[in-house]
């Protein structure tokens, strides 16, 4: 069993206390960048009275602002550039693409940024671009996924949750609803965030589970994938691994009369989750608050480019933003927070 990662933080609580008061009024545009689909999201500086610092900041993660988790980790890079005053552009692949992912962070080397803020779904495909940065002697944050492989990569600090941790704790909840068997959707294949969250619900639930591979951007296939994969070995349990895998799920969940019967969760979160869940369609969500996963790396590079101190906390330097189960009795809440983009 992989060891347990300690929170870094109360001082991370207080930056987000300290830094989350004023609303974003900034003005974001989208380019190409970096290849045909590739997309750019450059936060400009608002003008309010907020210091002004001459520092630009480059954030690139494997999902794009368009998708309905990402936008809620793009507004929280948006409302950080803004608070603190400094230029931030958002890069990705037009799709889940790591060989175009290390060209984008390669040019964004060739840039000389600041700062640099990275997701890491696959070390071995994207470890030489990121060492690449911390040999030029830019600093680098990851977010999201890596937390696993960002220290051996040279990044300073980690941003996120502990994806096998988070599984357990999944598991740990189907094997207290008294599930036997299940099966989990991965709609990311290769990205090993992923592959660890499947691993920990396995180990957490106690029994063999099988992965069933989907495509994120095909979700009428997913939906026909699922159907069949549950025809072919009934289960009592599904795990999906965020919103894109669960809703054609519960598709098909709904439309082979099975909602009800099979118990059904899922890591992250979207509106139509947080209804599903409030509608008893659906146990719980994990959420890793993937607003924080955007705004505290731009408020620490910040920090660190005027003071050369990060909030490192613990060994492990991870600051911890989930996980985090939203059941029915507060999924009524968090929708509000779902709402402003906020979760």
């Amino acid at each position: 069993m992989k060891r347990s990662v300690l929170i870094a933080l109360l001082m991370a609580f207080a930056l987000i206390i300290a830094a989350c008061s004023s609303d974003s009024d900034d003005t974001t545009t989208t380019a190409a960048a970096a290849g045909d689909d590739a997309e750019t999201t450059t936060t400009a500086d608002s003008g309010d009275a907020v210091t002004q610092r001459d520092l630009r900041f480059v954030v690139v993660s494997h999902g794009q602002a368009s998708d309905p988790f990402w936008s809620v980790a793009a507004n929280g890079v948006d409302a950080a550039a803004n608070d603190m005053g400094v230029s931030v552009e958002y890069q990705a692949p037009g799709t889940f693409d790591m060989v175009e992912m290390s060209q984008i962070i390669d040019a964004a080397v060739a840039s000389q940024p600041d700062g640099l803020v990275v997701t890491i779904p696959d070390a071995d495909a994207l470890g030489d671009s990121i060492k690449a940065a911390v040999a030029a002697g830019i600093p680098v944050i990851s977010m999201n996924s890596g937390s696993d492989d960002f220290a051996d990569l040279g990044v300073l600090v980690h941003v996120g949750q502990t994806e096998y941790e988070a599984g357990l704790i999944a598991g740990a909840e189907f094997a207290n609803e008294g599930v036997g068997s299940a099966i989990c959707i991965n709609q990311e294949v290769g990205n090993t965030a992923l592959d660890d969250r499947c691993q920990g619900f396995e180990d957490g639930l106690g029994v063999e589970v099988d992965v069933i591979p989907v495509d994120l951007a095909d979700p009428t296939g997913t939906q026909e994938t699922v159907a069949g994969a549950l025809q072919a070995n009934p289960v009592e349990g599904i795990l999906t691994l965020g919103p894109t895998g669960a809703m054609p799920t519960l598709a098909a969940l709904t439309d082979g009369g099975q909602l009800g019967s099979i118990a059904f969760a899922t890591f992250d979160m979207s509106p139509e989750v947080l209804e599903a869940i409030g509608n008893g369609e659906m146990l719980f969500a994990i959420d890793q608050a993937q607003y924080l996963q955007g705004y505290l790396p731009i408020v620490l590079l910040t920090q660190y480019k005027e003071t050369g101190a990060l909030p490192l906390g613990s060994v492990q330097r991870v600051i911890l933003t989930g996980p985090q189960i939203v059941k029915a009795d507060t999924s009524a809440e968090v929708i509000a927070f779902s709402e402003q983009g906020l979760r």
